[in-house]
């Protein structure tokens, strides 16, 4: 039945959607006889705990939430914070004749659909309604052409969230025995961890290489101009024939790979350069060949994500989150993609803009197509492009900030997809002269011109390396021909050094995980978010840095879960799940496999060592969880520095250790958290264990007999007392020992007994007010400060603490509160305007050190970065970096809980599946995390949450 037909007779239709501002903007589009809800995201999942399991679930169900026993059975449980949405969504299908389910149209959107047509048990006509933009024409498609639901693809996201789950909650349980509570691994998570770890290590064993070279400066004698220079500049290339060493001869333990290359040293290259001064130069040879660069290819979700980071500062989460809005709001098609794949009606779109921004001669006469590259992809969406018929340019769309921003990328992709090759041509010229001893040297330039800049009028890549050359750059070489006499106006004599790898960024990781086939596109945003958060990385500017405590758990997964973590496996699994989701293979039996090892297929068996696939026992997860005392939680948490210093990963963070406990001469100190673990030399431990640690024995308090000791704590130093032994330290009457933080001007080698006993006697009650309310002096986290009731007051000075008077605190209280400082101190330095928020940059000094500002965003400076030398770019960088991390805001009064990161489908509804379905427990809200909540109005609230657990 067409829209228009049951419009016209009256009926209603509930349409479900993901998120509200999709409703919002979808329901515009439709009008009267439609009723547009949204789910805001899944309505159900896998249980969060065994207190959310139905009672009759016993054993092994109740801690995995799947019966391993009974063919994997999922059990589903409508999540606590969702209960009230589904009441209301019930409500609405009561009165309603129809039911479309409008989620996405990926795994995730198909399994959603089927989620709410399980929970909501329809007694009208169901319909799967699809598009891939939000505009009218779209949108009123998509209900004049439902389709049935994908049981399939339901199938696929199932299996997926099965296999997810039981790695996670198998695996994370080991990690935190051995290594750490609070940890968890995940199928991809885990690998991208390793990923990240080997880089580091592989900097921690990289050797620098010094080598040397001749830069000259080489002129025509004629006079020049902008199409012909008079001059050019060449480096050394050969000596004798013999090719001069460069940076890529070098391997990573600084030595050269072959002997067939010439090796120049400080004293050798600038004796080169003497005997070189009055040698005569002429051209050996020109070499032109022409240059032809294609467009790239539209985006699809990991280009975009690359892309964003190269050029506008964003994360793979941030991106991903603007992308969302975008989309919610009409202005793009679906940003989860694996396609390159352009629309009839948006290449024509594109070629007319083409035309009437740049001209015909800019519009090749067929239009181009582009193939898809990522293996198993979902091929169902176009490639990432602006919506509908006609494209908005970015000025037409009156978008601001952020969203302006990718919107003006996404636009420009698209159109230069559809716009001719640049072409010009690439010239070599190598010069050669003869020194004063008789040596033979070769130099040698390139350079490139464009001709016809053809898609590059509209768009040129960025790329992961800043000094990488980009393709529209120009390098232009006087028109010489062989023979021709040169003159060396200059010869400088250059030394470099070799570099370790770069360490990732989030574009080049995600770029590195397609490349391995690891995990899907889709999720490689919430994958890096999941190792950020779990303190598996952090970022240090744009580049990732692997903590110490990944390198205990890479470790650990590898000696004893190699096969969980190794690359060619976690990508074969992948394919695997993608020829299930193509009914070419059956999910339970591959399951079992994977879990209990049984079968023959050794590409689901997961221990280390597997067979040959010739009909070998493969163990399965369950078999290497159950077997952890082989595990040694302190062999695999330490790491050898040199000259007998130990870096060990314990319960309250890194640390550096010299001998054992028990040994005379032991040492121990604890190391920086955010310290990249390719900083910690020796040298750098020997300073560590030098600094003053351990107990300093103060004396004994003269009213209690206690001794004062002070320590060296996580926080800082402080002084604490000894209690008795026998003192109660748990239970009712429990002692704790008095503790006092040192002041900023102490330190432990000249902390006395008298000083710790005036800490220790703090907070100091200095009197009541005309109400009785006491007034106390404390010091905090922020300094010395006056507390009375919930009002608190700083102190100027830690002295104040000691010999503030009552009549001096009244005094105090009886002025306004002031909200931030006084008088706001000038910056530091200037920067600039920042090219995101276009605000001015200023470096100020506040509570916590330096920090940079906008006036909307501050970011600290972190340890290598000063006052001095911070440049423009490094500041606009911080606030990028503190804009990704910036959580969601919250709508008052409307706070509802994320859905989880990835929800499970099942397969076509069985009796176990429907009765899971109706139980649940209120108990989930209370165990959700305070991080989870975003407002129900927000598109955070929406698939632009994690699709996956991986």
């Amino acid at each position: 039945m067409s829209p228009t037909s049951e419009t016209a007779h009256g009926g209603r239709r509930l349409v479900i959607v993901e998120s509200p501002a999709k409703a919002k903007t979808i329901k515009g589009y439709l009008g009267p006889g439609y009723v547009v809800e949204a789910s805001v995201g899944h309505i159900r999942d896998l249980p969060n705990g065994a207190a959310e399991v139905p009672e009759k679930y016993t054993g092994e169900v109740r801690r995995l939430g799947v019966d391993v026993e009974h063919d994997f059975q999922p059990i589903y449980v409508v999540n606590a914070d969702k209960k009230a949405q589904v009441r209301k969504l019930k409500e609405l299908l009561a009165e309603s004749d129809e039911l479309y389910l409008a989620t996405d149209e990926d795994r995730e959107g198909e399994a959603i659909a089927w989620h709410l047509q399980e929970v909501l048990k329809p007694k009208v006509p169901v319909h799967r309604m699809v598009f891939h933009e939000i505009t009218k024409d779209a949108i009123r498609a998509a209900v004049a052409n439902p389709r049935e639901l994908n049981t399939r693809m339901v199938d696929a996201q199932e299996t997926r969230r099965i296999l997810d789950r039981l790695y996670g909650y198998e695996v994370s349980p080991v990690l935190w025995k051995k290594v750490m509570r609070g940890l968890s691994a995940g199928r991809v998570q885990s690998v991208a961890t390793r990923l990240v770890v080997e880089r580091e290590r592989e900097r921690i064993a990289f050797r620098s290489a010094e080598y040397w070279d001749l830069t000259g400066t080489f002129s025509t004698g004629r006079a020049g101009d902008a199409s012909d220079p008079s001059s050019l500049v060449a480096r050394l290339n050969a000596v004798d024939g013999r090719r001069v060493a460069q940076g890529r001869d070098f391997g990573p333990d600084g030595r050269l790979k072959s002997d067939q290359v010439l090796h120049l040293d400080e004293a050798n290259a600038r004796a080169l350069a003497i005997a070189l001064e009055n040698a005569s130069f002429s051209v050996r040879s020109v070499e032109s060949k022409p240059y032809r660069r294609s467009p790239y290819a539209p985006f699809r979700t990991t280009t975009l994500q690359q892309e964003a980071s190269r050029k506008l500062g964003f994360g793979a989460k941030s991106t991903m989150q603007v992308a969302q809005k975008l989309y919610e709001n009409g202005f793009i098609t679906y940003m989860r993609t694996d396609s390159t794949t352009l629309s009839d009606t948006a290449i024509s779109a594109a070629r007319a803009q083409v035309t009437q921004l740049y001209g015909a001669s800019y519009l090749p006469d067929k239009p181009r197509t582009y193939a898809g590259k990522v293996k198993n992809a979902q091929e169902a969406h176009e490639a990432i492009r602006p919506s509908g018929d006609r494209f908005r340019t970015p000025a037409e769309t009156g978008l601001t900030g952020d969203q302006f921003k990718l919107y003006e990328l996404i636009w420009k992709r698209t159109v230069a997809s559809q716009m001719k090759d640049a072409v010009g041509n690439s010239v070599t010229v190598k010069i050669g002269g003869r020194s004063s001893d008789g040596r033979d040297a070769e130099f040698s330039a390139s350079g490139k011109t464009i001709t016809f800049h053809g898609f590059m009028k509209a768009y040129v890549e960025g790329a992961d390396d800043p000094n990488a050359e980009l393709d529209d750059r120009e390098r232009r070489l006087p028109q010489v021909a062989e023979g021709d006499a040169l003159s060396a106006e200059e010869l400088s004599v250059d030394g470099h050094a070799t570099k370790p790898p770069a360490r990732y960024t989030e574009a080049s990781l995600v770029k590195e995980l397609e490349e391995r086939e690891i995990g899907r596109p889709s999720t490689y945003a919430s994958i890096i978010g999941t190792i950020l958060d779990r303190g598996y990385v952090f970022k240090k500017g744009t580049a990732l840095v692997p903590s110490f405590l990944s390198f205990a758990v890479v470790n650990l997964l590898e000696t004893h879960f190699g096969r969980l973590v190794d690359y060619d496996f976690t990508a074969k699994m992948e394919d695997d799940l993608d020829r299930i989701a193509q009914g070419e293979a059956q999910a339970v039996p591959w399951l079992r496999r994977f879990y209990f090892g049984e079968g023959d297929d050794h590409s689901a068996g997961v221990a280390s060592g597997a067979g040959n696939g010739d009909g070998d026992h493969l163990g399965g997860l369950k078999e290497l969880v159950t077997d952890l005392g082989a595990i040694d939680a302190r062999e695999i948490s330490s790491f050898p520095v040199g000259d007998g210093i130990m870096l060990r990963v314990g319960r309250y963070g890194p640390y550096v250790e010299r001998g054992e406990k028990e040994e005379e001469g032991h040492q121990r100190a604890d190391v920086p958290e955010d310290l990249a673990p390719d900083e910690l030399t020796v040298e750098y431990a020997e300073e560590l264990l030098a600094k003053p640690s351990g107990d300093f024995e103060l004396g004994a308090d003269p009213e209690t007999g206690h001794q004062i000791v002070a320590k060296d704590g996580r926080y800082g130093p402080y002084v604490t007392e000894i209690l008795p032994d026998g003192t109660p330290k748990t239970g009712k009457n429990a002692v704790k020992p008095r503790t006092a933080s040192l002041f900023k001007s102490m330190s432990l080698d000249t902390v006395t007994l008298a000083d710790a006993l005036k800490l220790m006697s703090l907070p100091r009650v200095v009197g009541t007010d005309a109400e009785g309310v006491e007034i106390t002096a404390q010091n905090g986290r922020y300094g010395p400060y006056l507390k009375k009731g919930t009002d608190s007051r700083s102190l100027e000075n830690e002295d104040q603490l000691f010999n503030i008077t009552l009549e001096e605190a009244l005094a105090i209280y009886a002025q306004p509160k002031q909200r931030g400082r006084a008088a706001a101190k000038p910056p530091l330095k200037e920067l600039g305007t920042d090219p995101v928020s276009e605000r001015p940059v200023v470096v100020k000094d506040g509570r916590f050190g330096p920090y940079v500002t906008d006036g909307e965003t501050n970011a600290t400076l972190r340890t290598d970065d000063s006052v001095e030398t911070i440049t423009p770019e490094r500041g606009y960088e911080l606030l990028a970096e503190k804009r990704a991390k910036a959580p969601a805001k919250k709508t008052a009064k409307k706070a509802v809980k994320k859905a989880p990161a990835k929800k499970a489908p099942a397969k076509k509804a069985t009796t176990a599946k429907k009765a899971a379905a109706k139980t649940t427990t209120a108990k989930t809200a209370a165990k959700k995390t305070t991080a989870k909540k975003t407002a129900a109005k927000s598109s955070a609230a929406s698939s632009a949450s994690a699709k996956s657990d991986e």
